[in-house]
Parts: C-alpha cells; sequence; structure tokens
C-alpha cells in the first residue's frame, strides 16, 4: 500500500449515517459487555434487535434473500 493513498481526502460521513452508525456500534458493544462471549448467536441477534428498538431504530430480523450458487437463484438465504 502506498502511504501517500492514506491521505486521499475523503468525503465527510453525512450526519444521519454517522448517527445510525453509532446506535449499532454502541448497542453491539452493551450487548457484548452484558452478556460475554460464548452464547448461541440467536441469543445475541434477540438482545440486539431489543437495544436497537431501544433507540427507535426499526429493525428487521431474519429478512429472506436471494442467493446465486452456481448459476442457480435460491430464494431461501437467511429465512
Amino acid at each position: 500500500m502506498n502511504h501517500h493513498d492514506t491521505k486521499t481526502q475523503r468525503e465527510p460521513i453525512p450526519d444521519e449515517a454517522e448517527n445510525v452508525a453509532r446506535g449499532i456500534v454502541d448497542s453491539a458493544f452493551r450487548v457484548h459487555s452484558q452478556l460475554g462471549p460464548g452464547l448461541l448467536e440467536s441469543i445475541y441477534e434477540a438482545c440486539l434487535i431489543h437495544e436497537l428498538e431501544k433507540i427507535r431504530m426499526k429493525v428487521d430480523r431474519q429478512r429472506t434473500i436471494p442467493v446465486v450458487y452456481d448459476g442457480i437463484r435460491f430464494e431461501t438465504g437467511y429465512d
């Protein structure tokens, strides 16, 4: 990596995006701090959703998205 590349000016992150990102990271940190490691992913997911809803974020849980594998479209991804 060229050191000069790290000095490239970037557009500032819009305030709304910054606030959303901060809310997500803070909520995830809160869950991790309270529960620690080693539990099932579903427990962390439920607690994270709870934390995000407490700060009035709209959350969709386990949305179905299509996955293309070997040229075949599967509609069961993350269902």
